[in-house]
């Protein structure tokens, strides 16, 4: 009959042995399982801003190299967005750029409305009546310091473009949608391929959209 140590040591080993195949069984399920998640998660469309989908038509701002030209064509002959050319009847801005200047161009297209005049007293009509009669070299002068000061909006660099594709929604402001694609070169081969794939990079987030709210 075995001694106690030996029977020891044989459950110890028996023991080790279940351990490892227990642990190796339940490593291999849980890495199915992770699998499994993952490629669930890849197939779940992504989630597209929900003012994307109330955009029917656009006005594409000019861009480098004529690159709103090639755009207007792609979303007309593949049916994406209607391109207007009254920015008034656009839902969407396309552009190339963002900052100042397109902040600037924004106010040009889509001025503030005025606010209403003041009601003026006796005291405030006198005033107006005095500064009429102000010497018109001050006004001149104050034309001149303004001109001087940089009063007039730089947008040189407003058609500059880097390849940037933005979607800004008319009235919140909001970005909806943007890419990134940089042609390679200036040529019309080569700007009409990438407004292709900029397109059709918009057109499967659509479609994307669709299945999803389906």
């Amino acid at each position: 009959m075995p001694c106690s140590s030996f029977r020891q040591g044989m459950i110890t080993v028996m023991l080790c042995d279940l351990y490892t195949i227990a642990g190796g069984r339940w490593y291999h399920i849980l890495m199915k399982l992770f699998c499994a998640l993952v490629l669930l998660a890849a197939s779940v469309p992504a989630a597209v801003n929900q003012q994307l989908k109330q955009v029917n038509t656009v006005y594409i701002l000019g861009m480098s190299g004529g690159m709103d030209q090639y755009l207007a064509n792609r979303l007309t002959n593949m049916g994406v967005f209607q391109v207007v050319t009254d920015p008034q009847k656009a839902d969407a801005i396309i552009t190339d750029r963002l900052g100042e200047p397109f902040e600037a161009k924004l106010k040009e297209l889509y001025p503030p409305p005025a606010p209403p005049a003041p009601v003026k007293d006796a005291k405030d009509a006198k005033d107006d009546k005095d500064s009429k009669t102000a010497p018109a070299d001050k006004k001149e002068k104050d034309d001149k310091d303004k001109t001087d000061t940089g009063g007039v909006t730089r947008v040189g660099s407003f058609n500059r473009g880097r390849g940037n594709i933005f979607i800004v929604d008319r009235k919140s402001k909001n970005v909806v949608w943007s890419t990134y694609d940089r042609p390679k070169d200036t040529t019309p081969g080569e700007l009409s391929k990438t407004a292709e794939r900029v397109v059709k990079r918009l057109k499967d987030d659509l479609s994307d959209k669709k299945q999803a709210t389906n």
